[in-house]
Parts: C-alpha cells; sequence; structure tokens
C-alpha cells in the first residue's frame, strides 16, 4: 500500500487481486495523482494489473492514445458517468453481452465534467450510471452529496453488478474503511457531504456570488438531481 507501517493497509488487502473478467480503464485528472488520501492505488491494489489500468491526464486525443481510442471504439466498452443519457448499469450488465471494458473518471465533479465534455472519445461507449443509493463511506473527504461515490466505491459497486459476485464490494471497501478509521484515529474530522451541512444550517463558507454555482446549491438543498 506504501503506507507507513503505523498506517499500513496492506492487511486490509485481499491476498491474492481478485478474479475479474472486467476490464477497468481509470481516467484520472492530475490533481488526482497528487493527493495523499486518494482511492485509485487501493482499487490497483485490489485487481490484477492488467484488469485496473490509469491514464492520468486532462486531454486524450486518437493520435496520443491509439489504445484507448480502439477501446472507446470498441462496442463492449462502457463509460460510467451520470446524466440523462446514461443507462442505469444494473439493465446493461443482465444483457447477453455484457460489457468487458468500463471507463471511470476520477476526479472532483467539475473535474470529471470537464475531461467528459473537452474529450470526444469518452462520448463513444454506451454511457451508463449507479442506481445504488448508498452513502459513501469515505467520510474524510467532503462530497457534494450524501450519494456521492469516491471513485473505489464507484468500481466496488460497479463490478460487483457486472461480475454478480457480492463479495466483490466488500473486498474492495475493507481498506478504504481501513484508511477512514486510521485518519480519524490521527486526528481528522468526519466531513459530511455540502449538501447535508446547507440542509442543517452548518455551511459555513461565504455563499458564492457566481449565480450558476449559487443555483447548484440551492438545487441541492432541495434535494433536485444536479
Amino acid at each position: 500500500c506504501s503506507r507507513p507501517q503505523k498506517v499500513c493497509l496492506c492487511p486490509f488487502l485481499p491476498i491474492h487481486p481478485l478474479k475479474v473478467s472486467t476490464c477497468l480503464y481509470i481516467i484520472q485528472h492530475p490533481a488526482e495523482e497528487s493527493r495523499v488520501l486518494r482511492t485509485v492505488p487501493l482499487l490497483a491494489a485490489c485487481l490484477p494489473p492488467e484488469k485496473c489500468k490509469i491514464l492520468v491526464g486532462r486531454r486524450f486525443s486518437e493520435e496520443r492514445y491509439p489504445e484507448l481510442a480502439t477501446v472507446c471504439r470498441n462496442p463492449n466498452t462502457i463509460i460510467l458517468y451520470p446524466g440523462a443519457d446514461a443507462t442505469n448499469l444494473e439493465e446493461v450488465a443482465v444483457r447477453p453481452s455484457s460489457p468487458s471494458v468500463m471507463i471511470i473518471i476520477d476526479g472532483t465533479w467539475s473535474q470529471a465534467k470537464d475531461i467528459f465534455y473537452k474529450n470526444s472519445l469518452f462520448r463513444l461507449p454506451k454511457q451508463v450510471q449507479l442506481k445504488s443509493n448508498i452513502s459513501s463511506q469515505y467520510v474524510i473527504r467532503t462530497q457534494p452529496t450524501n450519494t456521492c461515490l469516491s471513485t473505489l466505491e464507484c468500481a466496488a459497486v460497479a463490478l460487483t453488478i457486472m461480475e454478480k459476485n457480492k463479495s466483490i464490494q466488500e473486498t474492495i471497501l475493507r481498506p478504504l474503511q481501513a484508511l477512514c478509521s486510521f485518519q480519524l484515529q490521527h486526528g481528522a474530522q468526519i466531513h459530511h457531504s455540502k449538501e447535508h451541512l446547507l440542509k442543517n444550517g452548518l455551511y459555513d463558507k461565504p455563499m458564492p456570488k457566481n449565480k450558476r454555482k449559487l443555483r447548484r446549491m440551492e438545487l441541492l438543498v432541495n434535494n433536485v438531481k444536479i
């Protein structure tokens, strides 16, 4: 896990990489690569190297990333990104020819949105989303809403659905739970979602002057999906 011995997460990782048929391509925003408490390394430690490939960057052209372009054009590839055009993953997973490759964008919501819309390659695969209403266990980092999940949690839920194996989710989430527990024991605070803070009058930062950002906060308070 590359962490100090005192907070080593290796005992919480699977002894052998999980056997999965689905290959994940994690498209990571450069800002995530430098974060100390990022979850993608834990995800990669749970899976075989050939089943979890990480590409770091903001722009992905067909010329610079020919392998990725081939993957995006493959009809058996899907991209996990919520939206009006996205199909629930549960519906896709039950079809006879289940997807064999899934692309997940790793970054803040604004970073992920920027990567998705400014790279035409990522609009070639079928767009899917998770229907799950589970709350994030990544409590040491603030999420926009109560049901926003970290990249590791998204991958855990998605792989469980695609592989039809509930133990996958439990195995992948175990090191995340240990990470949060260690951090809380060493002085970290639980981070409630922005939605929770706004609804309970606990949001102590200045409200944004930008009308678009202010409107997004109003939607969070009023339980409108954004």
